[in-house]
């Protein structure tokens, strides 16, 4: 039986039309190399007008890239950064950022996948002990591992709090569209507005075809950020290909509507399954990723149909995830398919 592979992660989907043609566009004619080419000078430029003037803009490969390449610019190798414990930094990084910028990761519970800042109190500590590490950076997940989304003002108090402490703020920003098509806020206001000094920014996850954007909010913070990445092997040579896919992400309100409709589909599963006997919807529905607990005898025999992940083995909180192309009918198929199997 063939299995499908809808709801198994929003990176299974393909790419967006439009970005195709972008990219072909580009493809049909020659470019300096580097980036240092005129169509991704430009294509910075329409970034900025979704983020900020006054700020840096870099394309790397991947989102890894970006979080650790990102963090190395700001980092010293005692330093610690703080994180939730669910971050992706933490759990799906193969240990890449304590390989490669040599800090410790001070993983912290969450309820949900938010930090908040009487969560991180009891973490600041050791400034200036030669025996300890020093705390530089916060780290947060939008939307968050859990799929829940940060408020502008949570953003901003966990902003404030770091700069009160001499640290700097990171976003993992590999799901921004969806939280921002869910505040209806715009993407500097829950940036650069709240207080992030660095953002790792992607679209793959979107309706791209793979790259990110490292952004840095303070332009003094990048100052290296050009050579870490050369030795982080993230200079492409052909980057026109990564530029063409930003390019036409933000162009047309595309990001958005992805976004938005992902996140539509979302809720229409939820509404699907939530009344379901046996199965429990374990978070808020935010972003485009519903959690769900069920018995795990009923994991292999889902399976069989459709692909997911288990997020936690010991409680069997599994997540579905729709994205830019999901369609009505997918939804309804795969919740008529979770009825018949959970009961």
């Amino acid at each position: 039986m063939f299995l499908n592979y809808e709801f198994g992660s929003d990176n299974h989907s393909g790419v967006h039309p439009d970005i195709l043609k972008e990219i072909e566009r580009v493809n049909n004619d020659y470019y300096l190399s580097y980036g240092e080419d005129e169509y991704t000078k430009k294509t910075i430029e329409k970034i900025k007008t979704h983020f900020g003037e006054n700020i840096d803009v870099y394309f790397v490969g991947n989102g890894t890239a970006a979080n650790i390449l990102g963090l190395k610019a700001v980092t010293k190798s005692f330093n610690s950064i703080l994180c939730a414990e669910t971050a992706h930094l933490n759990v799906h990084e193969c240990c890449g950022p304590e390989k490669f910028l040599g800090c410790k990761l001070v993983t912290i519970p969450t309820v949900d996948g938010k930090l908040t800042v009487d969560l991180l109190k009891p973490n600041i500590v050791g400034f200036g002990d030669p025996h300890m590490a020093q705390p530089k950076i916060i780290s947060i997940t939008q939307t968050s591992e859990c799929g829940t989304v940060y408020s502008q003002k949570e953003i901003k108090n966990i902003s404030d709090f770091a700069h009160k402490n001499n640290m700097l703020l990171h976003m993992d920003g590999a799901r921004l569209c969806n939280a921002a098509a869910f505040l209806n806020e715009k993407l500097h206001s829950i940036t650069k507005e709240a207080g992030v000094d660095l953002l790792s920014f992607g679209g793959t996850k979107n309706g791209m075809m793979f790259g990110d954007a490292v952004i840095f909010f303070n332009k003094k913070l990048s100052k290296n950020f050009e050579f870490y990445r050369k030795q982080g092997m993230h200079l492409t040579s052909k980057m026109r290909f990564i530029s063409a896919q930003f390019n036409a992400f933000f162009s047309n309100g595309l990001w958005l509507k992805n976004a938005k409709h992902a996140n539509s589909m979302t809720k229409m599963l939820y509404k699907e399954i939530k009344d379901i006997q046996n199965l429990e919807v374990v978070y808020k529905i935010q972003g485009n990723a519903v959690f769900v607990k069920f018995d795990k005898k009923y994991n292999d025999k889902l399976l069989k149909k459709y692909f997911f992940h288990v997020f936690d083995e010991n409680r069997n909180i599994v997540r579905f995830m729709c994205s830019f192309n999901t369609n009505k009918k997918d939804v309804i198929d795969f919740s008529k398919t979770i009825r018949e199997i959970i009961r």
